[in-house]
C-alpha cells in the first residue's frame, strides 16, 4: 500500500508542476522557488517536532501523524523540484537494509 501511495503522489506532484500557481498548491510552491519550498519543509519539521513532544505527554499521536504527513509531502515537493522523487529515497533506504546505522554513518564520514 505505502509504495503505491508514494508512486501515486509522485505522479501527482510531477503533473501539478506544470499547473498555474493559482490552480495548484504544488505549482504555487514550484513557482515560488526552492527557498519557499525549503521554508515549508523547515516549518513542517518544527511542527512535527512539537507534535512529537505533545504526543509524548498526551499519548495521542493523531496530530503527530498529521504533521508527519505534511512534512513528508513537502519533502516530496522539494525532491520533485530538484528532479528527484520518492523512488530515489526508497532505493536509498533499501540499500541501507543490510548495513548497520553505525557502519552507514562511518561510510559517510558522519559524526552524528
Amino acid at each position: 500500500m505505502s509504495a503505491d501511495i508514494l508512486e501515486r503522489l509522485t505522479d501527482v506532484l510531477r503533473e501539478r508542476k506544470s499547473y498555474a500557481a493559482s490552480d495548484s498548491y504544488v505549482a504555487f510552491l514550484h513557482k515560488n522557488g526552492l527557498n519557499k519550498i525549503l521554508e515549508k519543509v523547515g516549518e513542517e519539521s518544527i511542527e512535527t517536532i512539537l507534535a512529537a513532544k505533545d504526543a509524548s505527554i498526551s499519548g495521542d499521536n493523531q496530530k503527530l501523524v498529521f504533521e508527519t504527513a505534511d512534512l513528508w509531502f513537502h519533502s516530496l515537493v522539494m525532491l520533485s523540484h530538484l528532479g528527484s522523487d520518492a523512488k530515489a529515497v526508497l532505493s536509498e533506504l533499501d540499500r541501507r537494509f543490510d548495513v548497520s546505522g553505525i557502519e552507514e554513518k562511518a561510510l559517510r564520514g558522519s559524526s552524528e
